[in-house]
C-alpha cells in the first residue's frame, strides 16, 4: 500500500501529465529531504528514472560527503547516477555573478547535459508547496505582476527542448519530513540552508514564520492556490498575446517594433506580456525586470526612452515603442583599428568582440522562421551576392552604402543622420563589408544588395557578441 505521500505525489503527477510515457526522468539530487524523498518515491512509483548530483564544490568536506550519500542511496535502490563536479566560484567570478545564482544557471546547464546523454526527456527536480511560496514572497519584495505570482510551474521548459518537473509542488515541507521519518530514511543537512546573509533563508525562516504568526490562513497553502489561479489566468493572456503578436509586433535590424495605436487597444495584462517578449527576444533576463519596468514602457510619452537592465534602451518615436540592445564596449582606444579578415565559417576575435560565421543551406520555409527569430546582432546573407573575403571594421570617412529598402547607395553619415541614429550608437557601430562593399552596419541595418530572398539556397549567418567582462 502506497504511503500517503506517495499517494499524493502520484495522482499530481497524472493530473498535471508529468511524466512522459515510455520515457526516462533524470532526478536531480542534492542528497537533502526534498530530493531524497522524491527519489525514493518515484522509485516506490516505479518511474523509469536516472539520478544526477551536482556537486557544487562550495562546502568542502561536507560537497564530498553528500556525493557519496547520493551514490550509497542510488546504489541500495538499483537507480544508475551520474555525479559531476562544478566550480561555482570560479564561474561566478568570471560571468560577474552572485554564487546563487551562479549555482543554478551553471546547474541547470549540466542537468540538460546530462538528459541529453542519458537520453532522458525531463527532468525531476524536488520543489514543493513552501518552495513555492517563497519564491511568490520573494518576487513581491522585488515588484512583481500577474506572471510573477504564478510562483513555481509543475512543468516548465528551460533550454533546449528539455521540460524541467516538479512532482512534489503538491506537498509541503512537513509533509516531506513526515514520509522521510516513517520509512526510517536519513538525509543530509546542509548548514548554508541556516545562512541569512542569502534572503531566500530569510524569507524561509524569519518572514514566512512571521507572516503565519499573524495570519488565521495557513499561508503556504493559501500561496499555492494564488499561484494556481495565476498561472491559468496567465496561460489565457498567452493565448491572446499569440494571436495579436504578429500584427503587433516586427523584428527589425535594431530590435523589436511594436506599435503603439495597436498596443494600445489590449487589455493592460496583454500589453505587459507583449513587452515582456520583446525584452526577452533581445536576451533579457526576467529577474531583472520588475512591474515598474513595465509601467515605464507603457507609459512612454513620444520622443521619450527608458534604459532598462541588460543594456536595453526603449523609446518611443513615431507611433512606435522600439526595444534595443546595444553592445557594450570598452573605451575607443582598446578596439581594434585595422580590419580583421573574418573566418567563414569560423569564430573571430575584433577588439572585444566575438564573431560567429555560419554557412547555411536553406529553403523557403526557413525564412519565415529567421525573420521571427533574428536580433539586431544576427543577420543572413544571401552567399551567391556575396564576394569573399569578408572583413569588419570601424567605420571610414567616405563609406557609403546601400541600405536595405532603400532605391540606392548613400554615405554611411547622411543615412544615419536620415535614420535618427544616436551618437552614442553611431561610436558603437560595426561595419561588416565583403571585397566590393559594405554588408552590414552592425547593428543598424543590412544592404539591400545581399539581402536574402525566396530564391536564396545558401546564406552566411553573422553572429555579434561582445566579449567585455
Amino acid at each position: 500500500m502506497l504511503k500517503k505521500l506517495e499517494q499524493k505525489t502520484a495522482d499530481f503527477i497524472a493530473a498535471e501529465q508529468l511524466a512522459p510515457a515510455g520515457g526516462k526522468i533524470l532526478l536531480a539530487i542534492s542528497g537533502g529531504t526534498d530530493s531524497t524523498a522524491l527519489l525514493h518515491v518515484l522509485a516506490v512509483l516505479r518511474l523509469d528514472i536516472h539520478c544526477a548530483h551536482i556537486n557544487h564544490q562550495l562546502r568542502t568536506d561536507e560537497a564530498q560527503r553528500d556525493e557519496n550519500f547520493v551514490i550509497e542511496q542510488c546504489q541500495k535502490l538499483k537507480v544508475p547516477v551520474v555525479t559531476m563536479k562544478i566550480d561555482v566560484r570560479d564561474y561566478a567570478k568570471k560571468s560577474k555573478l552572485s554564487i546563487e545564482t551562479a549555482a543554478r544557471n551553471l546547474r541547470i546547464e549540466k542537468l540538460v547535459e546530462i538528459a541529453k546523454e542519458q537520453n532522458c526527456v525531463c527532468i525531476a527536480t524536488a520543489h514543493h508547496k513552501n518552495d513555492n511560496a517563497e519564491t511568490i514572497i520573494d518576487r513581491l519584495i522585488r515588484g512583481t505582476g500577474l506572471r510573477g505570482l504564478c510562483g513555481i510551474w509543475p512543468a516548465k521548459k528551460f533550454a533546449d527542448g528539455i521540460t524541467f518537473i516538479r512532482p512534489l509542488l503538491c506537498a509541503t515541507r512537513d509533509e516531506i519530513i513526515q514520509y522521510l521519518n516513517s520509512r526510517n530514511l536519513k538525509w543530509c543537512t546542509d548548514r548554508t540552508n541556516t545562512d541569512f546573509a542569502y534572503r531566500r533563508n530569510f524569507i524561509r525562516h524569519r518572514l514566512l514564520p512571521a507572516l503565519q504568526n499573524d495570519s488565521q490562513c495557513d499561508i503556504v497553502e493559501c500561496l499555492a492556490v494564488l499561484s494556481k489561479a495565476s498561472r491559468g489566468f496567465y496561460l489565457m493572456v498567452c493565448r491572446t498575446a499569440d494571436a495579436v503578436w504578429p500584427d503587433i509586433a516586427t523584428a527589425n535590424e535594431n530590435g523589436i517594433v511594436v506599435d503603439y495605436g495597436k498596443i494600445a487597444s489590449q487589455p493592460a495584462e496583454i500589453k505587459i506580456e507583449i513587452a515582456r517578449r520583446a525584452l526577452a527576444h533581445l536576451g533579457c533576463r526576467e529577474q531583472d525586470i520588475t512591474e515598474r519596468h513595465y509601467t515605464g514602457i507603457l507609459r512612454l510619452p513620444d520622443d521619450a526612452q527608458l534604459q532598462l537592465p541588460n543594456r536595453i534602451t526603449v523609446y518611443r518615436q513615431g507611433g512606435k515603442i522600439v526595444f534595443e540592445k546595444h553592445l557594450k564596449t570598452k573605451p575607443a582606444q582598446s578596439i581594434a583599428i585595422d580590419p580583421v579578415v573574418l573566418k567563414v565559417p569560423g569564430v573571430t576575435q575584433f577588439g572585444p568582440y566575438t564573431i560567429n560565421a555560419d554557412i547555411i543551406e536553406i529553403e523557403q520555409k526557413d525564412l519565415a522562421g529567421f525573420k521571427k527569430t533574428k536580433t539586431n546582432l544576427v543577420e543572413w546573407f544571401d552567399f551567391e551576392k556575396l564576394k569573399l573575403p569578408l572583413e569588419v571594421r570601424i567605420r571610414k570617412r567616405g563609406d557609403k552604402f546601400w541600405p536595405l529598402g532603400l532605391a540606392g547607395e548613400k554615405k554611411v553619415g547622411k543615412f544615419l543622420t536620415a535614420a535618427k541614429v544616436s551618437q552614442s550608437l553611431r561610436r558603437r557601430l560595426l561595419v561588416v563589408a565583403d571585397a566590393d562593399k559594405i554588408i552590414w552596419l552592425c547593428p543598424v541595418r543590412i544592404s539591400e544588395r545581399t539581402k536574402v530572398t525566396n530564391d536564396t539556397r545558401k546564406v552566411i549567418q553573422i553572429k555579434i557578441s561582445d566579449s567585455v567582462g
